[in-house]
């Protein structure tokens, strides 16, 4: 990898206390083996998660893959399907909408969603609607990153992963049609200025604001299916997703690279649990390392883990091979 790529994908926020305490928390927490109990050769580890029965309780988490590898967001969706596991598509991916499922084919896959201002809506709906004509049947709204997190490791590089580069087109986000209309009213030319683009996406997506729980209803209005809130972290705000009709929610902290001084997410996952559990289906992120890590967190309540890091420590040394081992290894070591 470039010095750029792994800081990317090494950087956390600010002195990384968060991230530090997302695998500490792993470490409170111990199995405990029982004997002598009559047991088949392998454990059951189906897990039924927003209207989807599935084989096995982990999904692969949206992330920028374009700049691990040039085979990005393809080599993950085709090594997904392969195994049987969900594939998380990020809104930042420079794969279109249209192309993944073609890498995916009858794989489950699910639309993550960097939510664009409510002045942006056309932008939203387009988006939308493109996901849903091309087979995602679950939508991941992403509440923690209204604005980027202090990531000093980005910065020491010099580094700014959504500047149009050779590694990132950015073609989802470019060919939009609610994008290029909205670019062109306000610019008076087409989409051409890769740079001048970027940066107008990054303006809409990362403004510094974040949703209402009243903006909620505008999401369930143009999306025909399960919605799933990413980067919930308090009992309290569970308890409103539940009460707005939300199907599931990710109790996540970003993999400590939004916020510095924040709680682990494991640690909040049980009590979340214990509050909502009976109500909407709870998910889990941020330090997922292994699978005697994935075993904790079902364990605690969740009913399936996104994982992060380690694919893309895959795919960056073997493409959609790379992808398709750490998938083994993690569900063998589960």
């Amino acid at each position: 990898m470039s010095a750029e790529s792994r800081g990317y994908v090494v950087g956390n926020a600010g002195t990384g206390e968060t991230a530090k305490k997302n695998r500490e928390t792993f470490y409170k927490w111990s199995i405990v083996p029982r004997r002598l109990i009559r047991t088949g050769v392998l454990p059951n580890l189906w897990t039924h998660v927003v209207g989807h029965c599935l084989q096995f309780p982990m999904a692969l988490a949206p992330t920028l893959t374009i700049i691990f590898n040039p085979d990005g967001e393809e080599a993950t969706a085709r090594a997904a399907a392969k195994q049987n596991v969900p594939f998380i598509m990020s809104t930042a991916s420079s794969t279109s909408i249209e192309d993944v499922p073609k890498a995916n084919g009858d794989g489950v896959r699910w639309f993550q969603l960097y939510w664009p201002q409510n002045e942006h809506n056309e932008i939203t709906v387009s988006l939308l609607t493109r996901a849903k004509n091309a087979g995602f049947t679950a939508l991941v709204v992403t509440l923690d990153t209204y604005i980027l997190g202090w990531r000093p490791s980005d910065m020491d590089n010099g580094y700014k992963p959504f500047r149009p580069s050779r590694q990132i087109d950015a073609a989802i986000d470019f060919s939009d049609p609610g994008l290029c209309q909205q670019f062109q009213a306000q610019h008076g030319v087409e989409v051409e200025d890769l740079r001048t683009a970027a940066a107008e996406w990054t303006r809409i997506v990362f403004p510094g604001m974040g949703h209402g729980r009243e903006d909620i209803e505008f999401l369930q209005k143009h999306w025909e299916g399960p919605i799933i809130l990413k980067g919930i972290q308090t009992v309290d705000d569970a308890k409103h997703c539940a009460r707005l009709g939300i199907q599931g929610i990710v109790v996540s902290n970003h993999g400590g690279r939004q916020v510095d001084g924040g709680v682990a997410s494991l640690a909040m996952l049980p009590k979340i649990v214990d509050a909502v559990g009976d109500k909407l289906d709870v998910m889990f992120e941020s330090g997922t390392r292994c699978g005697a890590d994935i075993a904790k967190a079902i364990a605690l309540g969740a009913k399936l883990c996104s994982v992060g890091r380690p694919y893309i420590y895959g795919l960056a040394l073997g493409g959609e091979l790379g992808v398709d081992h750490v998938i083994r290894s993690l569900l063998g070591d589960l």
